[in-house]
């Protein structure tokens, strides 16, 4: 987590931009992570330069030795109005330029990277600031990204929202990513579902950078994300790339369009796909209207995860509640088709705080694996009431935390069966699901445990209500003659 020191720190730049003029949050992001990035050149530069004299070994750097004075290190000590020159018309154009590979995400990431600082001394201030946050560390790196990613606070038009970190960590966990998987976030936002990926490989998959062709795979083959949000895409890019992935593959892509030719292309999707939408059937994949003929985005990218997933590539998703019981045609078309056809294997309930400040919509984790041939044979159900933080606006830390539970039990699939449908876990079998009509709501298939609550006899509480009733009066006259 982020620390005291480095939350002030940012705070202080924020309020720097802010009082500056620049009060989008999205554009005070971009801002501050170009010139991050910028540091960050100059840091990895000084850090080569330093090995190739240690180990006596040939280097050719980044910055010509004519453009020595783009580097952070050199601009920061500048006066305002050079600094300003300097940054705005020189920096700027060179880093967009440094890449040739245009396909390259870095390439997509600066492309169209505006310079919005308005003035030298708001410049001076924000370098200043910037200058004191020490990025040697991957994981401040990470924390620091995620602390300003959580200032947007405002959901966007296609009902986008960012997915909770502990949420995302948990999805991850329970799908156990591999080194060898390829992971793709059809809806990418900020990145956050394969930034959490790439970051359990490394804790639980070290190894695998010690292996070329893996390590190969991880920097440059297994991170798919798309958005049709050109500033989002520039955001999941600079997070990636922070979080030690050299070349995710994060491209601008409309993913429900006919343009979106993927299939069977990937081994793990994890997603929080747009809610609210509601689309123009002539702008959607026909393929997708085959298994699900309607306008609702969540219905729809399900479809399409299905078709993206090669055989036996698993999918975790966070789904609204009505997906789950919706009494249309299309939500049971696509429900059959999951339980049918391919591998449901869990519904996670999760509580309609975990959204908040954002939204406070109802929504389940839906877990399958496709496989062409069914295989549901039973669905685990779990029935998630708190997430270690309190379910208001506040979303203040809390002990109640059923996350590790969850993971847990998910992982030892076989101890569920002996399970009473009054847990907070059970597996249903398929044939249940079916004479439900497909219906996948936690609360078609939980049992309550009701306790008999024994009241005293009617008489006898009418005697004692009278008996208080008589005590109050006589009070009364008691008050009243005192006062006379």
């Amino acid at each position: 987590m982020i620390t005291g020191e480095l939350r002030q720190k940012v705070d202080r730049i924020w309020e720097t931009f802010w009082t500056g003029g620049i009060t989008n949050p999205l554009s005070v992001i971009e801002q501050f992570t170009y010139l991050l990035f910028i540091k960050g050149l100059d840091e990895a530069e000084t850090r080569k330069e330093n090995e190739s004299v240690l180990l006596s070994l040939p280097f050719t750097g980044l910055f010509p030795s004519d453009k020595q004075h783009l580097r952070w290190s050199q601009f920061k000590l500048f006066d305002p109005q050079r600094m300003y020159d300097v940054v705005s018309n020189e920096v700027f154009p060179f880093i967009k330029t440094l890449h040739g590979d245009k396909d390259s995400a870095y390439a997509k990431y600066m492309g169209d990277a505006i310079f919005m600082i308005p003035t030298p001394n708001m410049l001076v201030r924000i370098v200043e600031g910037i200058d004191t946050i020490d990025m040697k560390d991957r994981d401040t790196n990470g924390d620091l990204y995620e602390y300003l990613l959580s200032k947007v606070a405002t959901a966007g038009t296609n009902g986008q929202f960012r997915t909770p970190r502990h949420i995302i960590e948990m999805m991850v966990a329970l799908m156990k990513p591999t080194p060898e998987d390829i992971i793709c976030d059809p809806a990418a936002g900020s990145a956050g579902f394969l930034v959490a990926a790439g970051e359990y490989l490394r804790n639980h998959h070290a190894d695998l950078f010690l292996v070329q062709g893996l390590k190969e795979h991880f920097n440059n083959h297994m991170f798919y994300g798309f958005d049709m949000d050109r500033t989002m895409l520039r955001i999941g890019a600079m997070n990636m790339l922070l979080h030690g992935v050299d070349n995710p593959n994060i491209e601008y892509r409309d993913s429900l369009n006919e343009n979106n030719t993927d299939q069977d292309k990937y081994t793990l999707i994890l997603a929080n796909p747009p809610f609210k939408g509601s689309l123009d059937a002539d702008a959607v994949a026909a393929d997708l209207l085959r298994v699900t003929r309607t306008k609702k985005t969540e219905l729809l990218f399900l479809a399409l995860f299905l078709r993206m997933l090669k055989v036996g590539g698993r999918c975790a998703s966070i789904v609204p509640d009505g997906v789950l019981f919706g009494n249309s045609t299309a939500h049971k078309d696509i429900r059959k088709e999951i339980v049918e056809n391919h591998k449901l294997e869990a519904i996670i309930s999760m509580p309609s705080g975990v959204f908040k400040p954002y939204a406070g919509v109802s929504t389940a984790i839906m877990i399958f694996t496709k496989t062409g041939a069914g295989g549901t044979d039973h669905v685990w159900f779990y029935d998630m009431k708190a997430d270690g933080y309190s379910l208001d606006d506040k979303r203040n830390p809390i002990e109640a935390n059923d996350i590790p539970d969850i993971i847990e039990r998910f992982g030892n699939k076989g101890a569920e069966l002996e399970r009473k449908r009054t847990d907070k876990s059970f597996l249903v079998p398929i044939d249940e699901i079916r004479n439900n009509a497909y219906d996948l709501s936690i609360n078609r298939y939980k049992e309550t445990e009701y306790e008999e609550v024994q009241y005293e006899d009617p008489k006898v509480i009418l005697a004692s209500i009278k008996q208080l009733e008589d005590e109050i009066v006589e009070g009364l006259e008691e008050l009243e003659a005192l006062l006379g």
